[in-house]
């Protein structure tokens, strides 16, 4: 499992740092914030939730460009939002009244925050 500070301060550094390393799963190289990297696929998912309680599941990614929908699996839950990329930030919405926000790391895990950053989510690729 990762920390709130840990994932704060991975978003901070994804954030401020030039995007001059390969990205996604594809390895897709992201030279500029408007570089596409490839996140398509499927995801094991482990989280947070704002109560600080535990969850895993599934998660799902289509792409098209610079689109994503995600399809979500927990438990016997499925939650379902779309976004886009920008650079190796990663936005979703999906109902709620935020987003969820991950940030695409160069080993191809997204690492993210929901519910206005109350709750954290780290997806690796299967």
């Amino acid at each position: 499992m990762f920390t709130r500070r840990a994932l704060l301060a991975s978003l901070i550094a994804a954030t401020l740092a030039p995007a001059a390393v390969a990205q996604g799963k594809k390895g897709a190289p992201a030279n500029t914030m408007d570089s596409i990297i490839g996140i398509d696929g499927n995801y094991r998912s482990n989280g947070l939730n704002p109560d600080g309680s535990a969850y895993s599941g599934n998660v799902v990614i289509v792409q098209q460009g610079d689109a994503v929908e995600f399809t979500w699996t927990v438990g016997t839950d499925t939650f379902r939002g779309a976004g886009l990329i920008k650079g190796r930030i990663v936005t979703v919405d999906w109902g709620a009244a935020t987003p969820v926000i991950y940030v695409a790391m160069p080993n191809g895990e997204l690492h993210g925050t929901w519910d206005n950053g109350a709750a954290l989510e780290k997806l690796t690729p299967r």
